[in-house]
């Protein structure tokens, strides 16, 4: 098949043939037997179809049970059929396929840009900015050999940014902000008491962590906190805070940017001197990091859906899964462009790098052997952190 996105029409007829039985079912298990119109009316009004109404998605049947049965179909066949089953497919009420998100500075302007890469059509894709410029210090004469960072995470199909430095070397960040691609906005999470940067960010389950760090000056106080903010709270006034947690025993995590990678309701640290550590999100206890996790910790980990650590050998170009039963990573395979890597994302089956030169790769863990492809960036953009995501919401396809 080509790459152009055309399928011939003959596909279109093959699904509808292979999904009208299942339709007539749910069709018939959602209306019984009666076929009152008003019925069928109540059951859609929760919806607005204008958007669709220029042709049926199924010829015959009601769109909310055909919306249904084409939920069941994989999003890059319903992509390729017709106009509106493409349109469905990014929809809000239409359960929504995997894209790649990323965190972009722009030298021209000196901006933080995101943007999302679409699987289906294969573009980069303009996200709306927040309501005020990210104007944050990346560059800088003093660094010559690294960037500060941006440090941002994935939590509950949201993106978060939580810490960043201003042009003044102060954290610029004193709320997170918070992307939702399902509904394409923005928001701003809880005052943080003490905003920082140089800190351990991460998440476990729909709860943010940010541990360490260093405000506007050094505190000890600030270098051994641990904070948590849970999001599914957020509309609870109450709840709506962060919480102190058990501190760490030292500040020796507080001049680096670090993940904070949630792997079986533990937070997984480890800095740039490889010294380790663990913290049970469940007993709010810090403990011993595995001295064959440390040992392998040599670049970007990522943890897929929070169950299995896949780590980068920045140096050899290995990928690596942990095998906790035995406390150490197993090759996965050798890549060439892993070489230098330093951000990685897994959701989904798939691993997101960012990579030494600025590559964008893609890795499918689930293929056997492992795939792997790499995504074209916007020219003259650099890329600073991915993240896998749900598709953005689209009305006006």
């Amino acid at each position: 098949m080509s790459n152009n996105n055309k399928t011939p029409p003959i596909l279109s007829s093959q699904i509808c043939t292979q999904l009208l039985p299942l339709a007539f079912k749910l069709y018939h298990s959602y209306m019984g037997k009666s076929l009152n119109p008003s019925k069928r009316q109540k059951l859609i009004a929760h919806y607005d179809h204008r958007h669709l109404q220029e042709q049926p998605l199924i010829p015959g049947l009601p769109d909310h049970v055909a919306e249904l049965c084409l939920s069941r179909v994989h999003p890059s066949l319903l992509y390729s059929v017709c106009r509106s089953w493409r349109r469905l497919i990014y929809c809000p009420f239409f359960p929504p396929f995997r894209s790649f998100y990323a965190l972009f500075f722009s030298s021209s302007d000196n901006e933080i840009q995101l943007l999302s890469f679409d699987p289906m059509s294969s573009r980069w894709e303009t996200v709306p900015p927040p309501p005020n410029p990210l104007r944050l210090l990346v560059h800088h004469p003093s660094f010559l050999c690294r960037n500060l960072p941006v440090q941002s995470i994935s939590v509950s199909g949201n993106l978060v940014l939580l810490a960043g430095t201003a042009p003044n070397f102060n954290p610029a960040i004193s709320r997170p902000l918070i992307f939702s691609p399902l509904s394409c906005s923005w928001s701003l999470g809880p005052p943080m008491a003490t905003p920082r940067r140089w800190c351990a960010a991460g998440a476990s389950g729909p709860t943010v962590y940010v541990a360490s760090g260093i405000g506007s000056n050094f505190s000890t106080d600030v270098a051994r906190s641990l904070e948590k903010w849970d999001l599914w709270e957020e509309d609870e006034m109450d709840d709506f805070r962060w919480k102190k947690m058990r501190q760490l025993k030292d500040g020796r995590f507080s001049t680096d940017a670090i993940d904070a990678v949630g792997w079986r309701q533990k937070l997984c640290m480890v800095n740039v001197a490889k010294q380790g550590t663990l913290y049970d999100v469940t007993n709010d206890i810090w403990e011993q990091m595995p001295e064959g996790m440390v040992g392998g910790w040599r670049g970007p980990v990522a943890a897929m859906d929070e169950e299995v650590l896949y780590a980068v050998d920045e140096d050899k170009g290995l990928l690596t899964r942990y095998n906790q039963d035995s406390d150490n990573w197993e090759v996965i395979m050798e890549v060439e462009n892993l070489r230098g890597a330093c951000q990685m994302a897994a959701a989904g089956g798939r691993l997101c790098v960012i990579c030494g030169d600025g590559e964008i790769l893609v890795i499918d863990v689930v293929a056997a052997p492992p795939k792997f492809w790499t995504v074209q960036r916007p020219a003259e953009l650099e890329p600073l952190a991915v993240h896998i995501l749900p598709r953005l919401s689209r009305l006006d396809f």
